[in-house]
């Protein structure tokens, strides 16, 4: 109960902008309650009159419960469209928060996790936290508006109401079991729910590598695996909730048949007129359907507990540990940084960097060489702030990085890897998604310093071609190119290429080559590069072997002081 309310008071706070229209629902459910009161009693003496054949009075009855009719339609029209502006928009805002939140997370804690712990907590768990007030309020206005009607049997006959109420407590148990069982269940179906989704996350994503393994049998045997577990878990919640709900049926059957006879028994002994058993045997379905809506809320209220639990993990815990940015900010930044005897693990006892120093000066273009694993591309998630040194600093501008702004490292920073993601935009939506106000002629330009312009100018919408997700339909280079205009676009002091040009033929590779030199003596340019020609004319040259930087300086300088670095340039040559 103590988490519930908790969870609760969390989730009114998403409900800001939208109170006035949730008081008015409400006002709304309110009225609604006092009318479905009213009808059963104008009902009843409907009844009342008929069988004293007072017939004008029936008819005087009849407009009256027309008019009252009228009015509860109104009033659930309102009701209805309160309830889901109120949904709409506040399922809208916990979404935006949860998004960003998702964002926040360290990427390790990421790495932890399958996609599918996000993805259905994004899409369906903040569905029912958007909803609760909404639900709370429907099934509230149910079951206060039967237990007035409990009340009106209590005047009536008190013996009959003894006998609902013993009933009445059964069937509360019998609920209240079902709902804490059903409740565990669904915790279970949800984490199983969550690894289906992270595979076929997975699966759409290298569908294509899956087509080139010739491996769709074995991931559809994986899949198969998984929805058949998942569908075990969703069966064990409809046995259970068929089990109980039959249970409850029978009790409900002998309630009806028990009402009947103690009713007949008691108009025998003149206990109660036929007029008042009548009006009390037209009052059952609502007593017994209390139940029904106390079980629903349960059941909303308990679902809602667990999606708000799992969300509120992400938003406001340390379960999901967010990254943490300091407050400098840096006004003009130049490319000048440097590692500090930096050392990084990934894995506990299993170091990728050993005290690690080099410094970067502004407008520099440096390679970074060494075999795989040797800690290349660790030192641009570093730089980047992807992950926390475990010693050492690292500066920019002279700055901790730790004390910076998120804007002032990643806005000053971009990374081109070797399968940049292309979004299914068109090649002019894919720059604008790094810089909305992005003027025509500030994309020309991009484009033509990332040796682009030329294919832009041969498709047949130009700028407005879609691309297909991930880029599907440009070759290697292509994307590449567009990957380096997106980060001219950006405007950013400091490029970094990780093994850019990698899978690329030699052709391809000349054009890549010609727009990274297009950014030299502009730009701070750092390149992980796989293969050596790429980065003979850089300025200087780092040479990685197994997390340590064992060598640096001009190609030329390498050859003659680096067996390592000459064994590989050497190895490059003979292929």
């Amino acid at each position: 109960m103590k988490s519930f309310l908790k969870n609760l008071k969390i989730s009114w706070k998403y409900m800001k902008n939208q109170r006035v229209k949730f008081f008015l629902y409400i006002f709304c459910n309110i009225i609604h309650i006092f009318i479905s009161v009213l009808v059963p009693i104008i009902s009843a003496q409907i009844i009342v009159k008929l069988t004293n054949n007072v017939l004008l009075q029936v008819l005087e009855l009849a407009f009256v419960l027309f008019l009252v009719e009228i009015v509860r339609n109104v009033i659930v029209y309102f009701s209805q469209y309160f309830s889901h502006k109120i949904y709409r928009e506040t399922f809208i805002v916990i979404q935006r928060e949860l998004g960003k939140e998702i964002l926040k997370i360290e990427n390790q804690c990421i790495d932890k996790n399958s996609s599918g712990v996000f993805i259905q907590r994004l899409t369906n768990d903040t569905s029912n936290i958007a909803d609760v007030f909404n639900v709370l309020n429907i099934y509230l206005t149910q079951v206060l508006t039967n237990v007035g009607i409990f009340g009106a049997i209590f005047i009536i006959n008190k013996k009959v109401f003894v006998f609902v109420f013993i009933m009445i407590t059964i069937m509360y148990f019998i609920e209240r079991k079902r709902t804490s069982l059903y409740n565990e269940q669904d915790k279970m179906y949800r984490e199983k729910g969550e690894a289906v989704s992270g595979f076929v996350g997975e699966l759409v994503r290298g569908i294509r590598d899956i087509k080139m393994l010739n491996a769709e049998k074995s991931f559809i045997n994986e899949l198969y695996d998984k929805v058949k577990e998942l569908n075990r878990c969703r069966y064990i919640m409809t046995s259970t909730d068929r089990n109980y709900s039959f249970l409850r049926g029978g009790f409900h059957d002998l309630f009806d048949v028990g009402m009947i006879f103690l009713l007949v028994y008691f108009i025998y002994t003149k206990e109660i007129t036929i007029a008042s058993a009548l009006v009390v045997n037209n009052y059952m379905s609502r007593v017994t359907s209390l139940i029904n809506y106390f079980g629903m809320m349960l059941d909303k209220l308990k679902s809602f507990n667990l999606s708000a639990t799992r969300i509120f993990s992400i938003l406001d815990s340390d379960e999901f540990t967010k990254e943490k940015f300091g407050t400098k900010e840096l006004e003009d930044v130049k490319g000048d940084f440097e590692f500090d005897h930096v050392s990084f693990s990934y894995l506990e006892d299993r170091p990728v960097l050993k005290d690690v120093s080099f410094h970067i000066s502004p407008k520099e273009t440096v390679g970074f060489v060494g075999r795989s694993g040797s800690g290349k591309s660790t030192i641009f998630s570093l730089l980047c702030k992807m992950y926390d040194v475990d010693s050492g600093h690292i500066r920019i501008e002279g700055v901790e990085i730790g004390d910076l702004t998120k804007e002032s490292i990643r806005g000053n920073i971009t990374i081109i890897s070797q399968n940049p993601y292309i979004f299914n935009l068109s090649i002019r939506d894919n720059l604008r998604l790094v810089k909305e106000d992005l003027t025509e002629e500030e994309m020309v330009e991009a484009c033509r310093m990332a040796c682009l312009q030329d294919l832009i100018d041969i498709l047949p919408d130009g700028y407005d071609t879609i691309v297909g997700e991930g880029g599907v339909t440009l070759s290697g280079g292509q994307r590449q190119r567009l990957a380096i205009a997106r980060a001219l676009v950006q405007k950013t002091k400091i490029i970094l290429f990780d093994e850019a040009t990698s899978a690329l033929d030699n052709e391809t590779q000349g054009t890549i080559q010609k727009a990274i030199n297009n950014l030299k003596k502009e730009y701070t340019v750092l390149i992980i590069a796989h293969r050596l020609s790429t980065i003979i004319d850089c300025d200087r040259i780092l040479f990685l072997n197994h997390g340590k930087i064992e060598a640096e300086g001009k190609h030329e300088e390498l050859l003659k002081k680096c067996d390592e670095y000459k064994k590989l340039y050497e190895a490059e040559m003979r292929k």
